[in-house]
């Protein structure tokens, strides 16, 4: 299709199962349901999430290693497509993006969207080059048409860490609630995500990775089950899995805490769970905890960087403890448990879906919803 100017293309690493490519999917197949032309363009496209890819969503594997080695490829995607508009999602990402458009010369409209607590994520990072990243959005951010966070958090934080005006940054809620997400919260769970029985079910979910810090909800849990008769569910895969088993095994938890890995149906085990607890150091969103509002789960969540507590509006919501402290989260569970009556989290959760995402995108894109008017599957563009 070269030429063609009415395309949205969305750019991504990859697929492989984190919160921002599940983001990306949602935004994809929401602006295809619009009647938008859409090109999914990944690095490598690789991951479980691209089985949720809509049909009428066109996808473009560079076949690079990683995003550096995809720029070539993306300028190349840039000057043969010449789409409408690009929204990249990840600080790497963007780099390429912009450093790809202005190698590309062509009048694409470009936002950026940044999904994570910048300076936490740097300080957590070993990688000289993860660092090294920051300064590079200092010089390029500037260079795009739009910079979104998906949190006000984020958002202060990004200012603050690649010296940007703070109003240059347009806060965007994920769209963590979807039609498919009510969908499926009613299905039969699978993939042993609920293992039979009639114990109470406390679920965490998100890779097993530093920036979750299950280990102090497995802590946590520990002093819970010694109070009240229970199970913890931890869906996600990564590369603490064995060090979080031995820390179950540790505590004698080996019979109680189980890890299913990643399973395609997460919300029919959120529908089921007694609670939904969030234990992570920081985060850019969350979108877990609007999805598990949306499914009517109960939440418990660490008060970190930066999107729980905007979420839960500062406990309103659902209980927020401070980051790492596993007595404070056993507490928080024990009370929650405990209570009779819950807060109505759905509707809450309400306030994360995807029509408000699209609008609020849409207008820094520069684009308009096709009306009747419009021929079936064409964007118009204002």
């Amino acid at each position: 299709m070269p030429g063609t100017t009415d395309i949205i293309s969305i750019f991504i690493p990859s697929l492989r199962g984190g919160g921002a490519e599940r983001v990306m999917v949602t935004l994809a197949n929401g602006f295809a349901g619009q009647g938008h032309r859409v090109d999914l363009v990944l690095a490598r496209a690789e991951g479980p999430y691209l089985a949720d890819v809509s049909a009428r969503v066109r996808v473009v594997d560079l076949g690079a290693s990683r995003v550096l080695t995809s720029l070539p490829g993306l300028v190349r995607y840039l000057r043969r497509e010449k789409p409408h508009a690009m929204l990249s999602a990840l600080n790497h990402a963007n780099v390429a993006a912009i450093a790809a458009r202005m190698l590309a010369g062509v009048p694409t409209r470009l936002v950026v969207s940044e999904r994570n607590h910048v300076t936490r994520s740097m300080q957590a990072s070993r990688d000289l080059a993860s660092r090294a990243v920051i300064r590079l959005m200092a010089w390029l951010y500037p260079h795009a048409d739009g910079i979104v966070a998906i949190s006000s958090g984020v958002a202060d934080d990004l200012a603050r860490a690649a010296g940007l005006p703070r109003d240059s940054i347009a806060v965007v809620y994920n769209p963590a609630v979807t039609p498919r997400v009510k969908a499926l919260a009613g299905e039969s769970p699978s993939g042993g995500c609920l293992a039979a029985g009639s114990l109470p079910v406390i679920l965490g979910a998100g890779r097993l990775t530093a920036q979750k810090d299950f280990p102090t909800l497995i802590r946590a849990f520990a002093r819970v089950r010694s109070h009240v008769p229970c199970r913890l569910v931890i869906l996600g895969e990564g590369e603490l899995r064995a060090e979080l088993k031995a820390l179950a095994d540790s505590l004698g938890l080996d019979g109680d805490v189980s890890m299913p890995g990643f399973v395609d149906n997460p919300y029919a085990c959120m529908s089921r769970a007694a609670m939904f607890v969030l234990s992570s150091r920081w985060e850019g969103f969350g979108n877990v905890i609007a999805e598990a509002m949306a499914c009517g789960c109960p939440v418990v969540s660490t008060d970190g960087p930066s999107g729980p507590a905007e979420i839960l509006e500062g406990g309103r919501w659902g209980r927020l403890v401070p980051v790492g402290d596993a007595d404070a989260l056993a507490e928080s569970m024990l009370a929650t448990l405990s209570e009779e009556r819950h807060p109505e989290v759905a509707r809450r959760a309400g306030d994360f879906g995807l029509d408000q995402a699209l609008a609020k995108y849409s207008d820094m894109l520069g684009i308009k919803t096709p009306g009747p008017e419009c021929p079936r599957h064409r964007a118009c563009h204002g």
